[in-house]
């Protein structure tokens, strides 16, 4: 049985309708977790080396259109010129942001569309399968 998502975590056809508008090879993901685990602890789950989706993945072969851009949550921000740099600044980008099941990440896609994303959604993360299995 599907968990509940969490506020701002796309539906699968909300999901759906963002990846037919845009090239898949066009779209950044944003991921919101914290490599620092003793910050964000559940972010070891599926983040640490042994999860399933390990941070450290983020620009490597593995997930070339993935930067690390970990949300800050006494910031309330992320660091934005690494966003910048993997969209060369380019406001309408397709973004998708995630963390582990959705609270930051929808975080990030408020921080970002506030610094003039157009087109960013909230992919959830690893613990939102039906979403994770079509971009993480």
């Amino acid at each position: 049985m599907a968990h509940a998502r969490k506020p701002g975590v796309c539906s699968d056809d909300e999901f759906d309708a963002f990846l037919a508008a845009n090239k898949r090879e066009d779209i950044v993901v944003v991921d919101a977790r914290n490599p620092d685990f003793s910050v964000e602890a559940d972010d070891e789950k599926f983040g640490g080396a042994d999860g399933s989706a390990p941070i450290a993945d983020c620009g490597t072969e593995k997930r070339p259109n993935a930067v690390n851009a970990a949300f800050d949550r006494v910031a309330k921000a992320l660091p934005i010129e690494l966003v910048e740099a993997k969209t060369k600044g380019d406001l309408a980008t397709p973004i998708v942001t995630h963390c582990g099941g959705g609270g930051r990440g929808q975080k990030a896609k408020e921080f970002l569309e506030a610094k003039g994303y157009t087109n960013v959604v909230n992919g959830g993360g690893p613990a939102v399968k039906e979403l994770w299995d079509k971009f993480g």
